[in-house]
């Protein structure tokens, strides 16, 4: 493959994710000896999908099949015909509508492949289902977008549907892909598109739908999880994209799924993000998942029907992150669970004027703090849940020192702290504009005073009462927010911090808000906000951590911030 330009090489890391994420634990990828068969597969609106096929050579009965539809080109998928052989499958990759030899209009991307109109997923199940090298059982496999398209295509899907591994996905575009929290997420959004060669009606597609609508709902298949009847496997990293994704589609599948799929779901979330990041190295052991981590032992189990276990393996394997760079430092290691969240006590650590981190509530009758924020200045992006740009966790020093972002630190750790599971934050803002956002992250500050960013979240003040409709502020009054910092799993060391940083802007990751209450993009007009964060009696502002009630491990201790 030549890469001639930015957005190859923006291409080029997808396809290697998603061959890092789906593939690096089974065996060799090795290029496959066997016979690629091309043929062109019929939609039900007769559009054709070009489709390789690769059997066995050594083949004489029919075989169950794994399939990955991809929108990155088939072609170098042929690396998976030989660890599928081995495994006992015929291997079957698609080039998505629109894309590469297939036929059609890619956009809107990933609404061909689900429940509405066009349904290329369910009808090319259907295609593999009838051809004489099959058995009739089909599984799907994939990364990223090939991950999507998994998620997009099992709501409703035909019964030869049987299992599922699916990756770094989301469930639902809009609240994880494109509007996080309301904000539009630029970076990626435009980042993935362009550097892929869509055609530009998705974007312009995309932009024009800045509310959760219908459209947004035929893109949200987590709320049809009750249509899907397939067991899935769903992998994921705590500092990926679609972290919440993962999850989601474990939880809602897991628990409201068909008889087939209720019950039998894998979830697995490690120390990754969408490829590589370098500031925090986790040890050897963030390689060593549990044997209810394997794609192939989950398939062999629930597609083959071998008895090798998987029934009684836990459900629910992620890694407890802790600090790296310390050997005697607890975490560090895979916990494997009956279900996710794990049991946990919801510890309210409370923003404080002095920019304190304490369990203790506010006393002060009217104590707050103010920034102004500058749409054409903005807080830069420094690393966290990206795709195209540095990501994972990094120093956030650099951006700490400016003065539209207050810090929350607590005292020095004198036990080790675990939170693991779903976080937000309430905050109590006012602006002097009709709309702007408010951001919030958590870090893990060490002993030589990194800040180093754990996850983070925003929410744009217009949406702050559902995604549906928009409701703009009246400049000064007081509002509560609740800011969704999806989920992490670590164990704060003793001799730490723990911070919370606030502010109103987090670019390229999200398209600054212009304060003006304009609809999106729909004028270059800007304002200054002056922002206020409320840290008093009566408007406590928060985050709300996730401590468990009772871990696993003797290294951690129920929540107790010192100077508390």
């Amino acid at each position: 493959m030549r890469i001639r330009s930015l957005f190859d090489r923006q291409r080029t890391t997808m396809i290697a994710t998603a061959f890092l994420v789906a593939a690096a634990m089974v065996v060799s990828a090795a290029a496959s000896a066997a016979e690629k068969r091309t043929q062109m597969v019929a939609m039900r609106d007769a559009t054709r999908l070009a489709t390789d096929v690769y059997v066995p050579p050594d083949a004489k009965d029919p075989l169950p099949v794994i399939l990955i539809r991809t929108p990155y080109g088939k072609n170098p998928l042929e690396r998976m015909a030989t660890p599928a052989h081995q495994h006992g499958y015929v291997l079957v990759v698609q080039d998505m509508r629109g894309r590469f030899e297939s036929q059609g209009d890619d956009a809107v991307v990933f609404h061909n492949d689900g429940w509405a109109k066009r349904r290329d997923g369910h009808d090319t199940i259907d295609w593999i289902a009838g051809q004489s090298w099959c058995d009739g059982k089909v599984a799907t496999w994939g990364a990223s977008a090939m991950g999507i398209s998994q998620n997009m295509l099992a709501p409703d899907a035909p019964a030869a549907l049987t299992a599922q591994n699916v990756a770094v996905a989301f469930s639902n575009m809009y609240t994880q892909a494109a509007y996080q929290g309301g904000a539009f997420r630029k970076a990626l959004v435009e980042g993935w598109l362009e550097g892929n060669r869509f055609g530009p009606k998705n974007l312009q597609t995309l932009l024009a739908h800045p509310t959760y609508d219908k459209l947004w709902s035929e893109l949200n298949p987590e709320a049809r999880a009750d249509r899907v009847n397939a067991p899935g496997m769903f992998t994921g990293g705590w500092y990926d994209i679609f972290l919440q994704g993962t999850i989601n589609s474990f939880q809602n599948i897991h628990t409201r799924g068909g008889p087939r799929a209720r019950g039998n779901c894998r979830l697995v979330i490690g120390p990754i993000a969408h490829g590589r990041f370098d500031e925090l190295k986790y040890p050897p052991s963030a390689e060593k998942k549990p044997p209810g981590a394997s794609p192939y032992r989950f398939f062999d189990h629930f597609v083959r029907g071998i008895d090798n276990g998987a029934e009684n393996d836990k459900p629910v394997n992620y890694y407890v992150m802790g600090d790296p760079t310390d050997r005697d430092a607890p975490g560090n290691y895979w916990r494997s669970v009956e279900r996710w969240p794990p049991p946990s006590k919801p510890t309210r650590a409370y923003l404080h004027a002095d920019g304190g981190l304490r369990l203790k509530r506010p006393t002060g009758a009217d104590e707050k703090l103010s920034y102004k924020y500058d749409p054409s200045n903005p807080v830069p992006t420094v690393g966290g849940q990206n795709l195209n740009m540095p990501k994972g966790p990094m120093d956030q020093r650099k951006i700490e020192s400016r003065s539209d972002v207050l810090l929350f630190t607590s005292d020095l750790l004198d036990k080790p702290l675990e939170v693991t599971g779903r976080l937000h934050a309430k905050l109590y803002v006012s602006s002097d504009c009709t709309d702007t956002d408010f951001t919030v992250k958590l870090t893990d500050v060490y002993p030589d005073g990194r800040s180093m960013l754990l996850t983070d979240g925003i929410l744009r003040a217009r949406f702050r009462k559902s995604f549906e409709r928009e409701s703009l502020i009246e400049p000064g009054e007081v509002y509560e927010l609740t800011v969704d910092l999806w989920c992490t799993s670590i164990v704060f060391n003793r001799g730490h911090k723990i911070r919370v940083a606030i502010s109103s802007s987090n670019a390229p990751r999200f398209d600054p808000n212009p304060n003006t209450g304009h609809p999106l993009r729909a004028d270059k007009e800007t304002r200054v906000a002056t922002n206020t964060l409320h840290l008093s009696k009566q408007h406590p502002s928060h985050i709300v951590l996730p401590v468990p009630i009772h871990p696993t491990s003797a290294t951690t201790t129920p929540c107790s911030l010192p100077g508390s």
